[in-house]
């Protein structure tokens, strides 16, 4: 029983201090601006396999430096099926800030990011082939907020997905 307290108030505490670590957002794109997505795109339907789109499409000119929006540590980088060239770090308020469709990657799994560092460029891998270049950009929440849960087509995950695009401009 001691065990289990311990390990509840120290994960209490990280959670706490994570949610109270300051969180300064910038456009990932070098020279991109809020003209470069389409400001309907967050959760629009149909959205091929997925559903809804569950994030934002940052359109620019292959090869273009793609940048961390926010300081945190690089969970992963590598392929997956849809997104292909992928970066995902962990930054503040326990938020998973995911990059996708790079043409290359310039950083390692663990490494830790400032915020507006090289994390690659701009592509067109994986679903996005042959479409014009463009990061797809996510902010996903380990936190659930029930409260952005809507009745839209899974708008039940939309307490754990962030509209990128509200939170750039903010």
């Amino acid at each position: 029983m001691k065990l289990f307290k311990y390990v509840f108030l120290t994960l209490l505490v990280a959670i706490v201090i994570g949610g109270l670590v300051p969180q300064s957002l910038h456009i990932p794109v070098r020279g991109a601006t809020v003209n470069d997505w389409h400001q309907n795109t967050f959760w629009y339907e149909p959205w091929g396999t997925s559903g809804v789109h569950k994030g934002i499409d940052i359109f620019g000119k292959k090869g273009t430096e793609v940048l961390s929006a926010s300081s945190g540590v690089v969970l992963f980088v590598g392929q997956a099926n849809k997104g292909g060239k992928v970066v995902a770090v962990l930054g503040p308020k326990w938020r998973i800030h995911y990059y996708a469709h790079l043409q290359s990657y310039s950083i390692s799994q663990g490494q830790w990011l400032s915020s507006g560092e090289s994390i690659g460029t701009l592509g067109d891998t994986g679903n996005a082939k042959g479409k014009p270049a463009h990061l797809h950009y996510s902010i996903l929440s380990l936190i659930p907020l029930p409260w952005c849960a809507t009745l839209e087509t899974q708008g039940w995950k939309k307490m754990f997905y962030l509209d990128p695009g509200k939170a750039l401009v903010e």
